[in-house]
């Protein structure tokens, strides 16, 4: 219930999505892509999503912005929760830049994620080098989902 009022404030503070309503898309660029690319209902949206956070700190993570002790702390605040966070074996780095090429947030042709400046700071950015984000896409996330801590 509180997590829908403080949705909805947001929402309501920013009808066209081009603020603050924007960070409550932390994951959903890297989940969509998930999503779309397992095949709607395959995997539920709130898994998606999940996953594609992790993502979203492991890029914060590569450009600095969070620590790698942060970056964990959040991977296992969704394990507790039961979430997955490991992307689908399957997709490629080609798939996910596929499909996340198509998102909702890209303009004049630049992608632009939701990431975390520092945490409790999410920004929405596309200023970032390409090369950290295809680090991002080949992380080896079964490794990280392995941390202890």
């Amino acid at each position: 219930e509180r997590s829908c009022a403080a949705k909805a404030a947001v929402v309501g503070a920013d009808e066209r999505e081009s603020g603050v309503r924007a960070t409550l898309n932390l994951g959903h660029t890297f989940g969509h892509a998930i999503e779309t690319h397992m095949g709607y209902g395959v995997w539920l949206h709130g898994e998606a999503v999940a996953t594609g956070t992790v993502m979203a700190l492991e890029m914060s993570a590569r450009l600095g912005w969070i620590s790698e002790a942060e970056r964990d702390r959040g991977i296992r605040l969704f394990q507790r929760a039961g979430l997955p966070v490991i992307p689908p074996e399957e997709m490629t780095e080609a798939d996910f830049l596929e499909h996340m090429a198509v998102d909702k947030k890209v303009l004049d042709g630049r992608m632009r994620l939701v990431l975390l400046r520092r945490m409790g700071e999410a920004v929405v950015t596309d200023d970032y080098p390409k090369e950290v984000l295809q680090a991002t896409l080949r992380a080896d996330y079964r490794a990280l989902a392995q941390l202890k801590g």
